[in-house]
């Protein structure tokens, strides 16, 4: 099964899940001429991973935490896709409509601040769907 899969500290424990700090990098942040070039970069994140098993980490634990392919493929749906498509149709609807390019580039943009709105709105849900797990400990 396709994962994707992050290696982090563990910063803190709560309930049945912990917070890890993982190095998001770019995928040319491991390359030899990376120090050198100004398009590679790494950001530290926090998530909050779901304890799985027996094995409860501490804190300061290094550990590798995971999510299924498909989910993070849905989330690049959800996050980048989705929108693009209803900010364009809304953009070539208004267009064709008003024939108005400051307006429909207005409502086009404005178009997304109901889709924002409904993603906030389900984010207990989507938190659910769209959550890491703790993989394992390896000290």
């Amino acid at each position: 099964m396709n994962k994707i899969s992050h290696q982090g500290i563990v910063e803190s424990l709560e309930g049945d899940c912990a917070v890890v700090r993982i190095v998001q990098t770019s995928a040319c942040a491991a390359c030899k001429a990376a120090s050198h070039c100004s398009a590679a970069e790494s950001k530290e994140k926090l998530v909050t991973a779901r304890i799985q098993g027996h094995d409860r980490p501490e804190v300061g634990d290094s550990v590798v935490v995971s999510m299924s392919g498909v989910n993070g493929r849905d989330a690049v749906v959800f996050a980048f896709v989705l929108p693009f498509i209803i900010m364009v149709a809304v953009l070539y609807c208004c267009l064709r409509l008003t024939s108005d390019e400051a307006t429909a580039a207005l409502v086009g943009i404005g178009s997304l601040i109901p889709y924002y709105l409904i993603l906030y709105l389900f984010r207990a849900k989507l938190k659910k769907r769209f959550s890491f797990v703790l993989e394992n400990k390896s000290k």
